[in-house]
């Protein structure tokens, strides 16, 4: 990574006005940009970052940097230019490239005055992650962050489900650092989803908690992951409103896709949201973590306190989140947002981020808002949420009651992290618009897991119904006083909002619909595009949007069809919207990309077999169509005047990507093919979205009786026609697609869908569409349609009974315009007349296509006045009470016979006659419940009569004659007369006339043509209805009534009526195929199974059901199995399609393959379907059989449960085909078409071995006997008949041979069943295990390293007795003695020196006694392939399992797979298992050692969320453990507590470990069990019986603890592995093992000094054993689950087990694991505090104590943790055991007696790692407390741990916040001494000066007397001023000296300047005044002698002066004037 940090810039001549520079940088062609600063000396220090991954940085590296004005105009920005080579940095890279002042040029190439200051480095990842002081630069990776980490990047994740699942979230909080705040005592609030947590009140700013809390949810995954997570630390101490010192806050979303769905020991950023300026207030150490089913908790082995990650450079690594930004939402309005009909609404937009809302203003009565507001968040970098949320409210007088609509914007999706590209790319913020987003509201859709989608689809959480768009725009930047430019006037934003609106036009042809429930009612499709096409939104101009209305037939299987055949359907929806195409072409081709490579994986997958000749031709395809793709150039972005700034970005981003792609595709080896092509998938899906897609999607109604029913959403892109080309165009316009209708949310039939839909759609600008011809075949017309109604009156049909039903309607009734009014649309006219045409689609019998139908006539009777029975007034009705013909008059249709007479149905609730009777209620008369027993009170009795009527097996085919009554392809059928229909609206009608008929209509059709052309398709000009002008009957309305007088508001009223009172008679659009065209299907279907692993899933009674468009058959049903294989080919002949077959090769109907189920009882049951497309042969001398394929079986919410192996064809029948019939080449065999010959899987003999060792947990049963079934072979062993003695078979190996496919992905599944003898000699199944693949059993029968699985040897012979006698005796005697003293270490060292723990004991021999710690079960550790290499373990379930079913039993055994030859002579392969005849060690008696260490974050289970954790062991029927022994109020117990336990191994296999919380009076709960298999542990061959220790110690505290000593193992597990045993030479101290010869010298190349080591010839097998991969010694760390939450992590349990078989002799000595002991300290305690006295008036601010504080602790010193028991209130049980870190925290305050004490500082100080104090207080500064020290290390202050040193005295600072900032606030000199509870006792001392006072003894401090300063208040004043201002008293002296000296030299200098150069000298006048008045001659008088004298003694010195001063002058006089009169004295 090049990292560039631009610190400054001088411009110079300085600009005016002040200019607003940024430079530029360009390295390879990548650029980067600081942001804008005011001034001609900008500062910067930003930094700029290009990835350079793995590439080193070439030699010729250059810089280009470029100084621009931004705030100029365009023409004038340029400043300057320089280059930078980067050839140091080639040479040195590790040095940092400082330049300082680097000289700017012109655009002359000229040096300029300006200069800019850069430094370069380069950066490697270690670099950048790296913890201390790398950071040469001195920056933190703030600006990596903002380049690199915007927003989590995606992780490819298993898919969501629908239903709601089981989650926990933990959130641990470790500790604080940094907190804001003075005399603070912090608490941590915990908010999970509501749930609201609290840690314990801590004190100081640097606090630490270590508590975790736990929060369990039962939610839909979608709806669990907007939950958000708040953490807020407060200070305890001051109210509610301004306690809060920071907070942090992120949805569980963004955890659950952070990998391993963790932030672990993640520093957090605390921020306050409501003052952004703050900036971070302090630092929270977490880790949060959101677990599903199946999940793993991470296992943290490092401990909870530690220098090692304290360093706050950590808040400078990338991962951590505190850096700021500003998404400011430029809010500019709002269109078409409808909630009601006729409702105005009063719109307000609210916008969420993580939890926080902003909101608009509210704007009253209006559809189309503008709003003109912008909403800025403050968010933390990377933002920790996935989406921005937005809502749209109705707020009628401010009250916010309906959401209108909502949308939501991902930020993946507007953002990027620069991890989509491996290369130079380093991503960019949150941007977006300016731009409109759609609002959805109302339904929403079920929820559907879809593969290519990133993120959950909008209308997931949006809804279904279009509500509106909003436009706006969203830019971020960094700095909160960067000004926002922006103009929002309204007249920007209109020019913004409208700039060319297009007229759309969408045209949509429906081909068919199947699949489909039973509809009673007539339905029909409405098309809508937004508020186009919407028939509820009559605001806009009404549209073709709607077909005709039709009916739903059965399909003569299952499902029901739209009986369309060759007219079909056609609607045009036009509409306006923007212009979007480039960004729509540029995502089109991208959806091009994807689905060729997404449909080439597909096939990719469905070849299993490796050796599948047809593998590498279609990896070689892949990879050739993704090179060519990607060469394909984006649509540029950067020069479009419409495109965004997203637009720019993401169209680079895309470059980049596929420039990537194109590079992997052609350097991609076959290799891991499916695993590659999917990474570049999920990438590729990852670019797709595209958020400014102002375009609605296309909605597709299914509707009844008026209402929506059933959607379809489809994409407008995909749809889209662009003219620069198909690539650019979407993938299904003008093509054929199928798409699948849902129910919205909570509404229709359960597991059904309500129809599959195949239509053509194009959407494209009217200006496109002028030769618009979607199909090659077809003629669209155009009708208008109206029916004429009749009644019955008088026996005369005409209009005079119609009553309410008006003349002329639609075909549901509704009024319509008779013939005459009807007007052509502009652009179209009338061709021929009104002519009447029967819609025989509605007429088709409901029956049509059924073979049989049962018909019933209820008789009805009633009382006379006499009480008979007598014929009712309607004496034949149906159930409902409906009039019938009568039994008599009804005859069997044409084409039907009866098969079974009417006859009175007597199968329910009648008496013998058939009658039931009740009491008539009126209106219908009919009773509302009906008995079989007659009361005479009853008054109605009725009775069914029932006939079967069976179809005659004619000519015709059921769809033949369909299509005859329909008039296909029969043009010679006559018309009916009149073409009258006869019925009711709401029955059924029919063309000939019913004796009770009393109404009739016909249908009215007129065609329209288009006229000349006008450049556009003329569909798209039917646009309103077909009545005449309203304008002008308006008019004339209008002007009659003002002619009568009538008020505007009337007026006004009436203007709205035609609306709803005029119907919206609109034409029907058609497009009418005249050709048909015939196929035939063949569908080969081999096998199915089910692939989900977690659930043994037998398929009862499975058949397959293909279904084609309206076409249906089914598969034969066979017996209950796991991977049912039919083998069978199901043949459609004669079938109709009307499409082109050019079309229906590109866009074939989907083939749908159901699996059912059927039970006993005759009950079907669908399973999953598989949908895909048949291969299409249009010329069948072309067609090649399509061979096998994997197909997914899906369940209807989208989830992949199961896979079918089928291929399928469609061959259109021609007449080559009638020579040679496809069908001639399917084998028939027992009734069913099987499978051809060529694409049947090739049978071979194969050779079945199944290794049979025993049966486990089976219960209640006698002699179970095995029953192996593969296929149609089936084999089964001896029972056992000593079952509860010894559970394993006799017999040992199983030999099976069967016909089986050749290829390992066709295997057949294995079935295992166990059966029972029960008495009488019955048998039952009691257990059965399927084993779905066989593949990992295929094995080559020749290889010669294969070494069969061999018994271990559990017994010693009497030799080997002998001397482990001698040796156990001498060895463990002779080190008793040796082991009664206190070792240095024990095991607790071994187990932190594996968990790394940098500050636990070093010892110089540790690396002779490690373990390994592992972070899973020991069966997880993939080494030891799950304990399982002797023997596998099945579970068994019931015969006929259901979901979850209880496990039945195990068995035990193995399987190998292999070809066996056919030919008896051939040599037959070798056995792959060992046959034994005596299984002699089995049942084997051990003893078993279980060492539970501890437990980590375990679920709480009492209120204060802790628990009480206790352990219980069970084993067979032992149950060990005492629950008083419990570990109070914890959940990090740790126990050290060893169990010991005999059982015999396998009758007491299950080690069942069991934490329970205690409980003092109600039932103690399970907090969770772990199970482990000791069988598995004895019989492996990795030695997990007793793990190996690293050293063979025959003493001390690392005694060797196995039974056996290292030469026996290793000659055992030679023996094990088939090799001869070791030979050992005791002279050269060697051993010759497997061939080779090993040295003690290359294991030990020096005399080892550690003490207790065993003999040599030990120490060398003991590490040879090392080299064999057996299992070492170990703690494992197991998950404990709960069935109360079935599948969630409860928390987990370190420990390990030791197995000794009894036969093998006495086991070694225990380990002590037994916890340690705190060493009690003399030092302090949080909750002891103490105080000085008080130094009172101190003057001079320093203050004299000599006070001791003395405080008790108990400190582990392993863990540097000081350990406390209390109990937190006085009622709790139990004391709650608190781990801190060992702090001393000294506080300053000043004593004041009436107000509030004042706080002076705080000194806190870690005394594990504390800073040297200093020795002089002049020393003394803040930056020792400083962590983050920028200074080398050598500069940096020494820190030290008081618990080495033991005393330190000095001087340490003590600081105080102060407007934001820490500064010094005084100085502390101390001595810390810290004492051993022995010392303290050999030197007792009392606290303060209180006795015994000694060790130092303390004087009293000499204090200056203060009391006499009050009696001279001016001297108190001076030591207070001097005190406080002396610094500035001194500089205010200096200060006014030099002025008065400066002063009198200002006030002096003109005066002699005048003198020295005006000579005053000159003028004599004045100065013989002067001295004749002083010297007087001697005849002068003097007139007052007195005064004179006076004068003259006073003035004396001043006289003498003067005459001094004044002789030099006079002198100089005289030299010019000699007659002037000397001076005298």
């Amino acid at each position: 990574m090049l990292r560039v940090v631009v610190e400054s810039a001088k411009i110079s001549p300085p600009l005016s006005p002040p200019p607003r520079p940024c430079v530029s940088i360009y390295f390879q062609d990548v650029k980067r940009r600081t942001s804008e600063v005011e001034g001609n000396n900008p500062t910067w220090n930003e930094t700029l970052i290009w990835h350079l991954w793995d590439c080193s940085l070439p030699n010729d590296s250059c810089l280009q940097i470029i100084l621009r004005d931004m705030g100029a105009i365009k023409k004038e920005r340029f400043i300057g230019l320089a280059t930078v080579l980067l050839q140091p940095l080639v040479q040195k890279p590790s040095n940092v490239l400082f330049v300082k002042d680097l000289t700017l040029l012109n655009h002359a190439m000229m040096s300029t005055d300006c200069t800019v200051t850069l430094q370069i480095a380069l950066m490697r990842n270690q670099d950048i992650e790296k913890i201390g002081d790398g950071d040469l630069l001195g920056i933190s990776a703030r600006e990596v962050a903002l380049q690199k980490l915007m927003v989590p990047s995606s992780t490819m994740s298993k898919p969501l489900s629908s239903k709601p699942q089981h989650f926990q979230v933990r959130v641990k909080v470790y500790e604080a650092r940094q907190l804001m705040g003075n005399n603070i005592k912090p608490v941590v609030k915990v908010v999970i989803g509501g749930y609201q947590h609290k840690t314990r009140i801590k004190m100081g700013n640097n606090a630490f908690f270590n508590e975790i809390f736990f929060q369990n949810f039962h939610e839909v995954p979608a709806k669990f992951f907007d939950e958000t997570i708040l953490i807020q630390v407060m200070n305890s101490t001051l109210m509610r409103f301004n306690a809060e010192i920071g907070r942090f806050q992120t949805d569980i979303g963004f955890i659950y896709r952070s990998a391993g769905h963790t932030l672990l020991r993640k520093w957090l950023g605390l921020c306050q949201p409501n003052e952004p300026s703050n900036g971070v207030r302090g630092y929270l150490k977490v880790t949060i973590c959101v677990l599903s089913v199946g999940d793993q908790a991470p296992v943290d082995q490092k401990l909870p306190y530690g220098t090692d990650d304290t360093s706050t450079q950590i808040f400078k690594s990338t991962v951590v989140p505190v850096n700021l930004a500003y998404l400011h939402f430029f809010i500019y309005c709002a269109e078409d947002l409808h909630l009601k009909k006729q409702h105005l609404v009063s719109p307000v937009l609210e916008v969420e981020l993580i939890g926080e809302k902003l909101k608009t203003n509210v704007l009253t009565q209006t559809e189309n808002p503008i709003w003109n507001q912008i909403l800025t968040f403050r968010i933390q970098l990377p933002c920790l949420s996935s989406y921005i949320k937005f809502r749209v409210l109705d707020c009628p007088k401010n009250r916010c009651q309906d959401e209108i609509g909502t949308v939501s914007l991902f930020l993946n999706q507007i953002s990027s992290t620069g991890a989509e590209i491996e290369g130079m790319y380093s991503g960019f913020l949150p941007c977006f618009g300016p731009s409109f987003l759609t609002l959805h509201g109302g339904k929403k859709a079920p929820f559907r897991i879809q593969e290519e989608d990133i993120n959950i689809p909008n209308a997931v959480k949006d809804g279904l119904a279009y509500r509106g768009r909003i436009f706006l725009e969203l830019f971020t930047n960094l700095s909160p006083h960067q000004d926002v430019k922006k103009d929002l006037s309204s007249e920007v934003t209109n020019i913004e909002k409208h700039h060319n609106r297009q007229k759309y036009g969408l045209c949509v042809i429906f081909l068919s619909c199947t699949m489909m429930p039973n509809f009673k009612d007539l339905i029909q499709f409405e098309v809508s595009i937004g508020h186009y096409g919407n028939k509820t939104d009559l605001s806009y101009k009404p549209l073709v949007s709607t077909t005709q209305y039709s009916p739903v037939i059965y399909d003569g299987n299952i499902y029901h069809y739209v009986p369309w055949y060759n007219t079909k359907p056609v609607v045009a929806v036009t509409s306006y919207w923007e212009d979007v195409s480039s960004r729509m072409n540029c995502l089109n081709l991208l959806h091009f990309i994807r689905d060729r490579l997404k449909a080439n994986l597909d096939t990719l997958k469905s070849i299993r077999n490796p050796r599948d000749p047809a593998l590498l031709p279609q990896w070689k395809k892949l990879l050739r169509e993704l090179v060519e793709d990607c060469k394909h150039p984006l649509p540029c972005m950067t020069h479009q005047h419409r495109a965004t700034e997203l637009d720019k970005k993401r169209w680079q981003l895309r470059s980049l990507l596929l420039q990537e792609l194109a590079q992997k595709a052609k350097e991609a080896k076959p290799r891991n093919m499916v695993a590659t092509v999917e990474n570049w998938l999920y990438r590729l899906n990852a670019m797709l979205p595209e958020p400014q897609v102002s375009l609605p999607d296309v909605m597709i109604w299914l509707m009844s009786k008026g209402q929506r029913v059933a959607y379809a959403q489809v994409p407008a892109h995909s749809i889209l026609f662009s003219p620069t080309g198909v690539l650019h165009s979407g993938r299904f316009c003008g093509k054929t697609q199928t798409l699948f209708l849902q129910y919205p949310e909570g509404e229709g039939q359960k597991d059904t869908l309500p129809a599959h839909l195949r239509v053509c759609m194009w959407l494209g600008n009217i200006t496109d569409s002028k030769d618009l011809q979607l199909l090659r075949q077809g003629e669209v017309v155009v009708y208008a349609e109206t029916y004429e109604n009749q009644a019955k009156y008088k026996d005369q049909w005409g209009q005079q009974g119609l009553y309410h039903c008006p003349n002329f309607s639609d075909v549901m009734g509704h009024k319509a315009l008779p013939k005459e009014d009807f007007k052509a649309p502009h652009g179209w006219h009338w061709k021929g007349q009104w002519t009447v045409e029967p819609q025989r689609r509605l007429l088709l019998d409901i029956h049509i296509n059924k073979s049989q139908v049962l018909e019933e006539v209820y008789e009805n009777q009633c009382r006379d006045t006499t009480g008979a029975w007598v014929p009712a007034t309607i004496p034949n009705t149906d159930m409902n009470g409906e009039p019938v013909e009568s039994r008599e008059n009804m005859k069997c249709p044409q084409g039907w016979h009866i098969k079974e007479n009417w006859d009175v149905e007597l199968n329910h609730a009648v008496d013998n006659e058939g009658w039931e009777y009740g009491v008539g209620i009126e209106p219908l008369g009919l009773p509302q419940v009906w008995n079989s027993v007659e009361k005479t009170y009853y008054t109605c009795r009725r009775r069914r009569w029932v006939r079967l009527r069976c179809r005659n097996h004619g000519k015709l085919g059921l769809e033949q004659e369909t299509l005859s009554f329909l008039q296909l392809h029969h043009p010679s059928a006559a018309k009916e007369e009149g073409g009258w229909e006869y019925g009711t609206f709401g029955s059924k009608f029919h063309l000939t006339p019913q004796p009770q008929s009393r109404f009739r209509r016909r249908c009215w059709h007129r065609r329209l043509v288009p006229n000349k052309d006008k450049g556009i398709a003329p569909i798209f000009l039917l646009e309103g209805s077909l009545v005449m002008d309203m304008q002008e009957q308006a008019k004339k309305e209008e002007n009659r009534m003002l002619s009568q007088g009538l008020n505007k508001s009337f007026m006004s009223f009436w203007k709205t009526a035609p609306q709803d009172t005029h119907p919206l008679d609109l034409p029907f659009i058609y497009c009418v195929f005249n050709k048909p065209h015939y196929y035939q299907l063949f569908c080969y279907i081999y096998q199915a199974w089910n692939r989900m692993s977690n659930q043994i899933q037998t398929f009862q009674g499975p058949f397959i059901r293909l279904v084609f468009l309206n076409h249906s058959q089914c598969t034969q049903t066979l017996r209950g199995s796991a991977a049912p294989t039919w083998a069978q080919t199901l043949i459609f002949q004669h079938l109709l399609l009307y499409e082109n077959p050019q079309d229906t090769e590109t866009s074939p109907p989907l083939v749908v393959l159901e699996l059912w189920q059927q039970d006993s009882q005759g009950k079907e049951s669908l399973w999953g379907r598989s949908m895909w497309s048949p291969v299409v042969w249009l010329d069948a001398q072309k067609r090649i059989l399509p061979p096998l394929r994997w197909h997914p079986l899906v369940k209807l919410l989208g989830e992949e449960e199961g896979e079918i192996l089928a291929s399928c064809e469609l061959i259109l029948e021609t007449e080559s085909l009638k020579e040679r019939p496809p069908i001639l080449s399917v084998p028939w065999k027992n009734g069913v078409y099987t499978l051809p010959k060529s694409i049947q899987p090739t049978l071979k003999k194969m050779a079945i071995e199944i290794l049979i060792w025993g049966l486990r947990n089976m219960k209640q049963v006698r002699s179970p006997q095995l029953l192996v079934e593969c296929w149609e072979e089936s084999l089964q062993t001896q029972p056992i008949k000593d079952f509860q003695t010894n559970p394993n078979f006799t017999q040992s190996v199983l030999f099976l041979t069967v016909f089986m496919p050749m290829e390992e992905v066709y295997a057949p599944p294995l079935t295992l069943k166990v059966v029972d003898s029960q008495d009488f000699g019955q048998q039952t199944v009691v257990g059965q295990a399927n084993i779905n693949s066989l593949q990992p059993y295929f094995c080559d029968p020749w290889a010669e390293d294969y070494v069969p699985p061999q018994l271990p040897m559990l017994s010693m012979n009497k030799y080997q007795k002998v001397l482990d006698y001698l040796y156990e005796k001498f060895w463990f005697e002779s080190s008793k003695a040796e082991d009664e003293y206190e070792h240095e270490v024990d095991w607790w060292n071994k187990l932190f020196w594996a968990t790394g723990d940098a500050k636990s004991l070093q010892y110089k021999h540790k690396d002779y006694h490690t373990l390994k710690v592992y972070d899973c079960e020991l069966e997880a550790v993939p080494a030891f392939e799950g304990l399982q290499d002797f023997c596998q373990t099945f579970k068994l379930y019931q015969e006929e399992p259901k979901l979850d079913s209880p496990v039945v039993g195990e068995f035990k055994g193995l399987f190998r797979v292999y070809p066996f030859p056919e030919d008896p002579e051939a040599p037959k392969p070798p056995r792959q298992f060992t046959v034994w005849r005596e299984k002699e060690d089995f049942p084997q008696e051990c003893l078993v050692r279980v060492y539970i260490v501890r437990a980590i974050n375990l679920q709480p289970q009492d209120a204060n969320g802790l628990c009480d954790p206790y352990v219980i062991l069970k084993l067979g029927q032992t149950k060990i453990g005492n629950r008083h022994k419990y570990q109070p109020n914890t959940v990090d117990p740790i126990f050290g507590m060893m169990f010991e336990l005999s059982c015999t191994i396998p009758l007491e296999k299950d080690l069942e470990i069991q934490l329970y919380d205690f409980d003092l009076f109600s039932p103690d709960d399970k907090i969770g069990t772990t199970v482990i298999d000791l069988e598995n542990r004895l019989l492996s061959g990795f030695g997990a019986r007793c793990g190996l220790s690293k050293s063979y110690c025959q003493s001390g505290p690392f005694r060797w603890r196995d039974q056996m000593h290292p030469s026996f193992l290793l000659e055992r597990h030679a023996k094990q592995k088939g090799l001869p045993p070791p030979l050992f030479n005791p002279e050269e101290d060697s051993v010759f093992y497997n061939g080779k010869q090993f040295r003690l010298q290359s294991f030990e190349p020096k005399p080892p000094t550690v003490r207790y080591l065993g003999p040599k010839k030990e120490r060398l097998a003991l590490y040879l054993l090392h080299t064999q991969g057996l299992v070492p010694e170990h703690v494992e760390t197991r998950t404990l689950y709960s069935d109360s939450q079935p599948g969630i992590d409860q928390g987990k349990v370190q420990m390990w087990v030791d197995i000794f078989p009894k036969k093998l002799g006495p086991p070694g000595p225990p380990v002590n694991i037994k916890p340690r002991k705190p060493k009690r300290w003399l030092f302090g305690l949080e909750k002891d505090m103490q105080k000085t006295d008080i130094h009172y008036y101190s003057l001079t601010g320093k203050s004299d104590f000599n006070w001791r504080f003395i405080f008790t602790m108990d400190y582990l010193a392993a863990e540097h943790m000081c350990v406390q028991s209390q109990k937190d209130y006085i009622w709790s049980l139990d004391p709650t055991v608190m781990k801190f870190p060992a702090r001393l925290i000294i506080q300053i305050w000043d004593n004041d007696i009436f107000s509030a004490d004042d706080f002076l500082g705080v000194l806190e100080l870690d005394l594990s790692d504390m800073p040297l104090p200093a020795r002089h207080a002049n020393m003394c500064s803040i930056r020792m407390m400083d962590t983050d020290s920028k200074w080398p290390y050598f500069l940096q202050y020494k820190h030290v741990s008081l618990f080495k040193k033991k005393t330190v005295t000095g001087w340490w600072p003590c600081q105080v916040l102060d407007g934001g900032k820490w500064r010094l606030s005084g100085k502390v000199k101390m001595t810390l001494e810290i004492l051993s509870e022995k010392e303290a006792l050999i030197k007792p001392a009392g606290r303060g000066h209180s006795e015994p006072n000694q060790y130092p003894t303390l004087h009293p401090p000499l204090r200056p007397n203060t009391s006499f300063l009050f009696r001279i208040p001016v001297t108190t004043l001076c030591h207070v001023f001097w005190k406080r201002y002396h610094f500035k008293i001194i500089a205010a002296a200096i200060i006014f000296i030099i002025a008065l000296l400066l002063f009198n030299f200002i006030y002096s200098a003109p005066h002699y300047l005048a003198m020295n150069w005006i000579k005053p000298g000159l003028r004599l006048s004045a100065p013989l005044k002067i001295y004749s008045n002083v010297i007087n001659p001697p005849n002068t008088r003097i007139a007052n002698p007195s005064v004179l004298t006076g004068q003259h003694l006073n003035l004396n010195p001043a006289a003498d002066h003067e005459l001094k001063f004044l002789q030099g002058p006079m002198n100089h006089l005289q030299d010019i004037f000699p007659e002037l009169p000397a001076l005298q004295d």
